[in-house]
């Protein structure tokens, strides 16, 4: 039974997702400043969880952290052809300060590419001032007048890595490293999402890239979504740029660039991966409040009781689970069940006089809605069991996210079976078509090639849409 001011995800996903960003009180719309969000308290505290796993990624891997305008020279955004055809028609322009004209308009940042591309030559001179590893904490804007929380809002968070090479095999790695070892592998273990790996096709590739990765994921509607993107950049911003080191021969170079990113969109991905009719759900390791605890009481002898047994019980708690006592006397321990199960919390624990009697508390299961997920444990070793527990709700939601898409991927062979299989999900197909023929099919069914995975079968097969042979297996979907 869906719960009060919950759209059931069946009856209406897209009103579904709303009420959860609404109830959990994860964002609030910005009307003052159209196309932009709020993002409130819990929610910002799951943005804050996802910078600190991938910061602590992006660091071990050498990168470190600097920051650079918001404001761009608007010529510096014409200097790559493709990258500003690419972005133009998103692009928010200062052209006053005061009462004053500028002489030259200045862009707020869609993406970095340029003004770190301006700084980068500056400071470059050597071979052995590269590799350079710089990632970048920042918001940007981009035109997106059809707000849908996290997924697309003009103003977004993000992080962005720009590094800068001495040739093309160095990018090549650095590129694939971040998609392997940073995005991918905290998508998948921290926010328990499983994701595909895989190259964008020409069509679908950053404005100015040599060649974009990504990861991309399948939602509970059967979209996919684009968690993250890695470009190999080439030698494009370089030259546009003027990025050379002189060599151990003394000869001057052009550099090789690359840039990734990750946004705020994960906590989109975060909510239509796991959430259900209930509420948010998020995955104990990315959880910014692991445990709940509530003590159950109806006067002061049984409060004195009780909360001196939660004292004992929390005591080893600190600095093993991140959790809260939710001792607010105003409000009734249902009502306090009800806004955790909102807010996603992955377990709770509830003490009352008889649970003190007996040596026991009640532990429900965030990802086990109902009498499912209830189970009565004995306070001796609690802190070990709910150590356990976490460490399951994590495989679990993981696990089940992996399993829908598995049930909602399926091989086709001819166009009509790729246009009954992206009403289901994702259709996995060889290919040898072109843009032209990539065109014809999103205007035709909305969907698109989501990637080429990395991971190629060896033998090849019949393109699904031209009928000649081909050697790449793709994969299309709708998306956000």
């Amino acid at each position: 039974m869906p719960k009060e001011g919950i759209t059931p995800r069946a009856q209406d996903y897209s009103q579904w997702y709303l009420d959860i960003v609404r109830n959990a009180d994860l964002a609030d719309y910005a009307e003052v400043v159209r196309g932009c969000i709020v993002f409130k308290p819990t929610g910002y505290a799951l943005w804050e969880a996802m910078q600190r796993g991938l910061d602590d990624r992006i660091k071990a891997t050498g990168h470190t952290n600097a920051y650079f305008p918001l404001l761009i020279p608007k010529s510096f955004i014409m200097k790559e052809a493709e990258h500003v055809e690419g972005f133009a028609p998103e692009l928010f322009e200062v052209t006053q300060i005061g009462t004053d004209k500028l002489a030259e308009p200045l862009v707020i940042r869609p993406t970095s590419e340029t003004i770190i591309g301006y700084f980068y030559a500056k400071w470059i001179r050597s071979y052995r001032d590269l590799p350079l590893l710089i990632n970048q904490w920042a918001n940007v804007m981009r035109a997106e007048m059809r707000t849908r929380p996290f997924l697309r809002t003009a103003e977004f968070l993000w992080q962005e890595g720009h590094t800068v090479h001495v040739d093309e095999a160095d990018a090549e790695r650095e590129t694939l490293m971040i998609l392997h070892d940073v995005y991918a592998d905290f998508v998948e273990k921290e926010m328990a999402v499983p994701v595909i790996k895989g190259l964008k096709t020409e069509k679908e590739k950053f404005p100015g890239a040599l060649r974009s990765y990504c990861i991309e994921a399948m939602m509970q509607d059967g979209r996919a979504l684009q968690a993250a993107t890695s470009h190999n950049l080439g030698q494009n911003f370089a030259r546009a740029f003027n990025i050379t080191y002189t060599d151990q021969t003394n000869s001057v170079q052009t550099a090789w660039t690359t840039s990734w990113g990750i946004s705020t969109r994960l906590i989109g991905a975060l909510i239509m991966s796991h959430s259900d009719d209930e509420g948010l759900v998020v995955p104990p390791r990315l959880a910014p409040t692991q445990v709940v605890m509530v003590p159950i009481y109806k006067n002061d002898a049984e409060r004195s009781a009780v909360m001196g047994a939660v004292e004992r019980i929390t005591a080893p708690w600190k600095g093993r689970l991140r959790f809260k006592i939710d001792d607010r006397d105003n409000l009734t321990p249902g009502f306090k069940y009800n806004e955790w199960e909102m807010k996603g919390v992955p377990v709770r624990v509830e003490v009352g006089p008889k649970d003190v009697e007996k040596g026991s508390v009640a532990v429900a299961r965030r990802d086990m809605p109902g009498k499912a997920g209830k189970s009565f444990v004995p306070q001796a070793g609690l802190t070990e069991y709910l150590e356990e527990l976490l460490a399951t709700i994590q495989q679990n939601l993981y696990d089940r996210a992996l399993q829908f898409r598995n049930d909602h991927t399926a091989d086709v062979s001819n166009y009509d079976e790729l246009k009954a299989q992206i009403e289901r999900g994702f259709a996995r197909a060889y290919w040898a078509g072109t843009t032209e023929d990539e065109k014809r099919i999103q205007d035709e069914t909305r969907a698109t090639i989501r990637c080429i995975p990395l991971e190629q079968p060896e033998a090849g097969g019949i393109c699904v849409y031209t009928g000649k042979p081909a050697t790449q297996l793709v994969i299309f979907g709708r998306s956000y």
